[in-house]
């Protein structure tokens, strides 16, 4: 039995959380959350036991932690985890500063202890089924990567002051599933990156330092291509597509959506929408994540998501955040 202590209450952490009780062979230990009425409250549901970030790091009967709290506490709990011993599952990313993502890595190595990033997308099984699809060879070799990535409405000003960024903080999934379509497997990399961006809906996004509209184009070493267009604002749901041009054909892996009822009649014809956000759409994902961050910590194997993926997808995004506000492309070390 896997003693588990998670930090982070708030929506994230209540997945994960809900995620871990329900998995065999795992135990909830302990919940830590700076606002302790919600840890409490939290752990009183789930059997778990309220308790400071210290408390849990400082047990010898927990194995493993699941970060999900504030991204600006993310690589101090890495390095303490680490330095404890723990193995380590992080939401992304493992900070806004490249800097100290990689001082995380190398505390990781260091320690010698398993820590996996949570890119759920990696883990959505309709994406699953298109990289399976692609490594199999069904279209060819892979030469263009079209990402769409819209969410139905911007997050609080609030949020935004201390997210980084769209391109840190909402695109750093898009450069994850880059890396995971067109790099990973045979080794390819970004060699250059041009990104472009506009604030065209509250003028609050843009006085909050943001942008709610992006383009980011990519090439590879190898001449492979992506484009991700994203958007804060797609009224009509969660927008969240993907398609993928081969020397033989095309692969494309859409939106999830209630029911695939159709109706048509004399106004013409209508089908359910996109789901309302990624809560809903990458619920499954999350699930299998953390099933699979057990799984392999059991097999002493290798994730699929590791935080050596985390560095690479921030240098991306900080790639993008430059080639903004400098209005030019930007050569990348492959």
């Amino acid at each position: 039995m896997k003693q588990v202590a998670l930090f982070g209450a708030g929506r994230i952490g209540q997945i994960h959380a809900s995620n871990l009780a329900a998995l065999p062979g795992v135990q909830l230990r302990y919940i830590s959350d700076p606002v302790v009425q919600s840890a409490q409250s939290l752990a009183h549901a789930l059997g778990a036991q309220a308790a400071s970030v210290a408390q849990a790091l400082s047990d010898p009967d927990v194995d493993a932690v699941v970060i999900a709290s504030p991204t600006d506490t993310h690589s101090d709990l890495i390095v303490r985890a680490a330095a404890a011993r723990k193995h380590i599952f992080c939401e992304k990313p493992v900070d806004l500063s490249v800097a100290r993502a990689e001082a995380c890595e190398a505390a990781v190595q260091q320690a010698g202890v398993a820590c996996m990033m949570g890119f759920q997308r990696r883990f959505d099984p309709t994406f699953n089924a298109l990289k399976r699809r692609l490594c199999a060879g069904e279209i060819g070799a892979p030469e263009l990567l079209a990402i769409t990535s819209r969410d139905p409405a911007p997050p609080p000003i609030a949020y935004l002051q201390q997210s980084g960024g769209i391109f840190r903080d909402m695109l750093i999934h898009d450069f994850d599933l880059f890396r995971w379509i067109l790099c990973v497997d045979g080794g390819d990399e970004a060699v250059w990156l041009s990104a472009t961006g506009a604030c065209l809906g509250d003028p609050a996004i843009a006085q909050a330092g943001d942008i709610d509209t992006a383009l980011v184009s990519i090439r590879t070493r190898s001449g492979r291509l992506c484009q991700i267009n994203a958007s804060r604002r797609a009224v009509y749901g969660y927008d969240q597509r993907f398609e993928v041009l081969g020397s033989k054909g095309l692969l494309v892996a859409g939106n999830h959506r209630a029911t695939e009822v159709l109706r048509m009649d004399a106004g013409g014809a209508q089908t359910d929408g996109p789901d309302a956000f990624f809560l809903e759409r990458y619920r499954a994902a999350y699930r299998l994540e953390i099933a699979h961050f057990f799984e392999q910590i059991h097999a002493k194997s290798s994730f699929r998501t590791s935080i050596h993926d985390g560095v690479a997808a921030q240098k991306l995004a900080d790639a993008a955040a430059l080639s903004f506000a400098s209005g030019r492309p930007v050569a990348l070390d492959a």
